[in-house]
Parts: C-alpha cells; sequence; structure tokens
C-alpha cells in the first residue's frame, strides 16, 4: 500500500518562491526531468544525505498525495525503490506540514 503523503525537499529560497507563487513548478533536477521528484518518510533521509548534503537551511514539505490524484506516480528509482513522482505542478494547498532542518 502506497503512503498518503510524501515529501519534498526544498532550499529556503524555493520554499520563499513557492510561498509567493502558490504553485512549484520544480528544482532544477524536476524540471530536466520533467516531473517533481518527492521521497516517502523512509526514503526521505537519504535523498537528504545524497542531494543535500552540506545545505543548512532545508525546508521539508509534506505532501498530501490524495489531493494530486492521477498526477502522482509510483516509479522506481534510486536502488528500484518506488519514489512518487509529480507530473504537475504542485499546489501549495496540497502541502500539509512543514518542517526545516539546518
Amino acid at each position: 500500500m502506497t503512503p498518503a503523503t510524501a515529501f519534498k525537499v526544498l532550499t529556503a529560497q524555493q520554499w520563499a518562491d513557492f510561498e509567493r507563487e502558490r504553485v512549484f513548478r520544480g528544482a532544477p533536477v524536476d524540471i530536466a526531468d520533467g516531473y517533481i521528484h518527492l521521497s516517502t518518510a523512509e526514503q526521505l533521509d537519504a535523498t537528504i544525505a545524497r542531494y543535500f548534503a552540506g545545505q543548512s537551511c532545508l525546508m521539508i514539505a509534506e505532501v498530501d498525495l490524495n489531493q494530486l490524484g492521477g498526477a502522482v506516480r509510483w516509479e522506481p528509482a534510486r536502488g528500484g525503490d518506488l519514489f512518487p513522482h509529480i507530473y504537475a505542478e504542485l499546489p501549495i494547498h496540497a502541502v500539509v506540514s512543514l518542517q526545516r532542518r539546518d
């Protein structure tokens, strides 16, 4: 069974832009790949260690996947694990919680 929520790791600047624009269109890697990368709770620490090592002031947005409907696809990625990918813009109303990691 797939979880109802997943996490998007954002820089402080990406979060500030997201708050202002009310929609997130993707980080450079998301735009290059054609979808917004998310991680499950179990995948989150490995994602941060691999792609955000040494960065501070990260914002971890918990996203309600049910609000995104068919835009979410579970696809194999790192190590063959299934990761949630959003094939659409991410509206801010789908963010149900936010944590800061320094």
